[in-house]
C-alpha cells in the first residue's frame, strides 16, 4: 500500500509541476504581448503553485518513511504538516486577492485596467480549463490514496482556476467598458478560496490530534470482529486517525474456559484479518476478556 501511495503521489506531483511551468510561461507571454497586467499576475500565481507541489512531494516522501526507534508509530502525521502549510498558503492567497479587490473598490480607481488584447482573454480561458482539469485529476488521485497533502494541492489548482476566472471577467469587462468587473469578481473568488483553506486546515488538524474514525466505519469494524470464530462479543472498540492511517484498540469477549493458547489464537485471527481486510488500518491491539453473561 505504501509503495502505491508513493508512486501515485509522485506521478501526480510531477504532472502538476510540468503543467504549472508550461501554463505559467504561456500566460506570462500572453500577458506581455496583450498588455494585460491581470494575466501577468495570474502567471505569477501559477508559478507559485510549483512551490506548493514541491512542499507536497517533500511531505509525502517523509510521511512514507518506515517507522524507526525514534518514531515507532511511523511518520504519517508529517503529511498533515504539509497540508497545513498548503492551507496557509491558500488562505494568504485568498486574502491577498480579496484585499486587493477591496482596495480597488473603495478607491474607485480602475484606470489600471486598460482594454487588453484578445490573446489575454484566450489565455485566461485556457488556464481555467487546464487548472480545473488538474483539480479533478489531483482530487481523484488524492481520494484514491487518501492523501491530505495531495488533496490540499488539488484545491490549490482550483484556487488558480478561480483566479483565472477573475482574470477572464476582468479582461472581458475591461474590453466591454466595465473595468470594475475584475475587482467585484475577485471578492467572490476570495470567499471560495478562504473556505477551501479552512476545510483543508480543519481536516489536517483532526488527523493530528487522534481524532476517532468515522462512526459508520467503526460499526463495520465491530460487525466484522463479531463474525470471527470464537468471538462472543466486542466489549470495547476505540480507533484513532494517525495521519492517513487508522489504529484500532479492541477488547473481545471469549469463552472463559478456553486455554491461553486458544484465546491467543482467536486474538491473532482478529488482528491479522482486520489488518488484511481493511487497507487503512495500520495496527490493531487486541485484548481478550472472559465472557460474562
Amino acid at each position: 500500500m505504501e509503495e502505491n501511495f508513493r508512486q501515485t503521489a509522485n506521478r501526480v506531483s510531477v504532472v502538476s509541476i510540468v503543467v504549472n511551468l508550461l501554463l505559467s510561461v504561456f500566460k506570462l507571454v500572453a500577458g506581455v504581448i496583450a498588455h494585460s497586467g491581470a494575466m501577468v499576475s495570474d502567471a505569477v500565481h501559477s508559478a507559485s503553485d510549483v512551490f506548493s507541489t514541491v512542499v507536497v512531494m517533500i511531505g509525502i516522501r517523509v510521511a512514507a518513511k518506515e517507522a524507526d526507534e525514534e518514531h515507532p508509530y511511523g511518520h504519517e502525521r508529517l503529511e498533515c504538516v504539509a497540508a497545513i502549510i498548503l492551507a496557509t498558503i491558500l488562505f494568504v492567497t485568498g486574502l491577498s486577492i480579496g484585499g486587493s479587490a477591496v482596495v480597488t473598490v473603495l478607491s474607485g480607481s480602475f484606470e489600471s485596467l486598460k482594454a487588453p488584447g484578445m490573446l489575454a482573454l484566450i489565455a485566461a480561458a485556457v488556464s481555467i480549463v487546464v487548472k480545473e482539469g488538474m483539480f479533478w485529476y489531483t482530487r481523484n488521485s488524492a481520494a484514491h490514496i487518501d492523501s491530505a497533502a495531495l488533496m490540499a494541492d488539488a484545491w490549490h489548482h482550483r484556487s488558480d482556476a478561480l483566479s483565472s476566472v477573475g482574470a477572464l471577467i476582468g479582461i472581458g469587462g475591461a474590453r466591454l467598458g466595465f473595468p470594475a468587473a475584475d475587482a467585484l469578481a475577485s471578492l467572490v473568488i476570495c470567499v471560495f478560496i478562504v473556505k477551501a483553506a479552512y476545510d483543508i486546515f480543519k481536516d489536517a488538524v483532526d488527523k493530528m490530534v487522534d481524532h476517532s474514525w468515522d462512526r459508520a466505519e467503526e460499526q463495520i469494524l465491530r460487525d466484522f470482529i463479531k463474525k470471527e470464530e470464537g468471538v462472543i462479543d466486542v466489549d470495547s472498540l476505540r480507533t484513532r486517525v494517525f495521519g492517513t492511517r487508522i489504529y484500532v484498540d479492541v477488547e473481545i469477549a471469549v469463552d472463559g474456559e478456553l486455554t491461553l493458547r486458544q484465546a491467543h489464537a482467536i486474538a491473532e485471527r482478529v488482528h491479522d484479518n482486520l489488518e488484511s481486510m481493511f487497507g487503512k488500518v495500520k495496527h490493531v491491539m487486541v485484548h481478550v476478556n472472559p465472557y460474562e453473561s
